[in-house]
């Protein structure tokens, strides 16, 4: 039974171990209630049309990790003074897609798992939205050129959420692209497999998502 009882012991701790290793990389987002005012844009606004913009996700754990894209489709950013002001874009919840690999039946079965309710119930929201609520410039940081504050809204649930990214506006052209970044999706009621809901030890899926959020807009 003493045998038993370390041989427990040892493998709940390189369980612990494993989870600790495998969360999502990135720069934990920083998330709060809901702004109640967003972000507007002025009648001297220059203003973006999102062309083309895509969320790339990684979702991980013990011993595993799986990721993929959700495509943006639509929105709209606005400039002053070669500075984004304001915007918004839509979240297309229906075109998450799996793109590490998993194929056929495994495939299909993870993403049906992933648009139920058990995560993000996507018959019920199928769009989802970010809403800038602030921008500003973080001179001198590396990593990024702006913190950007928004709404996200996810599952009908909005959050104020800070993030990074680098915003580059060259004429007629803006992109706006985030390093990664993690947000707890339990705040967004998506709870399946966490360890807040009695999840068991080798079966949790971390609480952390990794995302990063690629935009390209045009003039216009």
């Amino acid at each position: 039974m003493k045998v038993l009882s370390k041989l427990m012991i040892v493998f709940l701790a390189l369980t612990l171990i494993v989870s600790c290793k495998n969360t999502p990389e990135g720069t934990k987002a920083k998330v709060g209630d809901a702004a109640t005012e967003l972000a507007k844009a002025t009648a001297a606004a220059k203003n973006f049309a999102v062309s083309d913009g895509t969320i790339h996700w990684t979702s991980t754990k013990v011993g595993g990790q799986h990721s993929g894209t959700i495509k943006v489709k639509e929105g709209k950013l606005a400039t002053e003074g070669g500075n984004l002001t304001s915007g918004k874009f839509a979240i297309d919840m229906a075109s998450i897609d799996v793109t590490d690999g998993t194929e056929g039946e495994m495939k299909t079965k993870l993403l049906g798992h992933l648009a139920s309710g058990d995560f993000f119930d996507v018959a019920n929201n199928p769009m989802g939205s970010f809403a800038i609520v602030s921008v500003a410039a973080t001179p001198g940081n590396e990593a990024s050129t702006h913190n950007i504050t928004g709404n996200l809204t996810l599952k009908g649930i909005t959050k104020s959420v800070t993030i990074p990214a680098n915003v580059i506006i060259a004429g007629d052209q803006l992109s706006a692209v985030t390093p990664k970044f993690t947000i707890n999706r339990t705040e967004w009621d998506v709870k399946y497999g966490s360890g807040l809901i009695g999840t068991a030890a080798d079966k949790i899926i971390h609480d952390e998502i990794s995302l990063v959020i690629n935009l390209e807009g045009k003039a216009g």
